[in-house]
């Protein structure tokens, strides 16, 4: 039998749990209630297992478990809420308790000792720089690829490196660790996280970096939102998009229908909405069309928050379903590689002929070097 736990985390949000309503307005925008049909998997039902957990009214079982880690953080519920909660904050609380009673998911606790023992939550005993075959010097501008574009979405980082070469640009790659977002969305401890922080940090700083570009979206919301609650974060922080909307880049025609799906990490969390979507409207010949959800009401591809490792079959359901949304289209861009993958198996899922592709993948070809 499991025990009831000691949730201290939780007690800093008794306040905001004790806010919500019930009004159920988040179960109209929940990727994941869409996918599992029980009100313990909407932010109401959620904000109730939490409350349970805080007061020992519940003990953390696995169903309790199972709800808690079921959640991909996309903060579209808080969107939506007439309350103002802060649910994405509950659950990382929640989390944190679980994993401090020793509660951590099985493929989560994998995921962690990797990446606090290699670098990276994928095993690889290899560094970024290396694997990427690109020489570290000092210059004005970092690029910190992230784990997903080096190990397993190659083709995101090397059209990012081919972009930047084709620019001119005077840029490096960082001597990067993980960059911590993978520990703190399933409750790490923030000892842990804080350490990763600093060590990116000195990273950068020992190659003299003035600014830190970034092509993955979830690490780059960590460095803009995440970072400065715990380190100095002395250089200036854009996601890649930001970046080259500003450069007057000179692109080859592309006639196809392009449609844009926001990553939750970059949109709802980060509010970069409009650069990918200025750059995809200087390709020539190309035509552009939202999906109905877009921009702050965008789905989620059901990937973030630990879902995809822990729980994949949802995590592709929940993809398969955004991927639906864009069967009028040609090709399906978003900016973010975890996006791109699990997008991936939701097409897979749909036997969609949709082509995805993140948004260096597609413009690579196209800039005029």
């Amino acid at each position: 039998m499991v025990d009831y736990i000691d949730a201290a985390h939780l007690k800093d949000v008794r306040n905001a749990m004790m806010t919500c309503t019930y009004c159920g307005f988040c179960k109209s925008v929940c990727p994941v209630y869409e996918g599992i049909g029980w009100d313990s998997s909407v932010a109401r039902g959620r904000i109730i297992l939490a409350y349970g957990l805080l007061n020992k009214d519940i003990p953390a079982d696995h169903s309790v478990v199972e709800n808690i880690y079921q959640c991909t953080t996309c903060k579209d519920c808080e969107r939506r809420c007439p309350s103002g909660i802060e649910v994405v904050e509950i659950v990382e609380r929640a989390r944190r308790d679980l994993v401090a009673n020793d509660l951590m998911l099985p493929k989560h606790r994998k995921v962690v000792e990797s990446t606090l023992e290699n670098g990276n939550p994928y095993g690889e005993k290899i560094g970024v720089a290396t694997t990427l075959k690109v020489k570290k010097h000092p210059a004005p501008l970092g690029y910190f690829v992230g784990c997903t574009s080096t190990y397993r979405n190659r083709s995101i980082a090397d059209a990012t490196l081919s972009i930047l070469t084709k620019l001119d640009e005077d840029f490096t790659v960082v001597d990067e660790a993980c960059c911590g977002s993978v520990l703190q969305r399933i409750g790490s401890d923030e000892e842990e996280v804080e350490e990763i922080m600093e060590l990116n940090i000195r990273s950068a700083e020992d190659l003299g970096v003035e600014e830190v570009v970034f092509s993955c979206a979830g690490c780059y919301r960590m460095f803009k939102e995440e970072y400065p609650k715990f380190v100095d974060v002395p250089f200036k922080v854009r996601h890649i998009s930001e970046f080259l909307a500003e450069k007057d880049i000179k692109f080859k025609p592309l006639d196809k229908m392009i449609t844009y799906h926001d990553p939750c990490h970059l949109g709802r969390h980060s509010g970069v909405y409009d650069a990918p979507r200025k750059l995809l409207s200087k390709i020539p010949e190309s035509r552009f069309e939202e999906m109905k959800h877009n921009r702050e009401a965008a789905l989620c591809c059901g990937g973030g928050g630990g879902v995809r490792s822990a729980y994949p079959d949802l995590a592709g359901k929940v993809a398969a379903r955004r991927v639906d949304e864009a069967a009028f289209a040609d090709v399906l861009v978003t900016s973010c590689p975890f996006c791109v993958s699990n997008l991936r198996v939701g097409k897979e899922k749909n036997s969609s002929p949709v082509e995805i592709k993140d948004l260096m993948e597609l413009i690579e070809p196209l800039v005029e070097g």
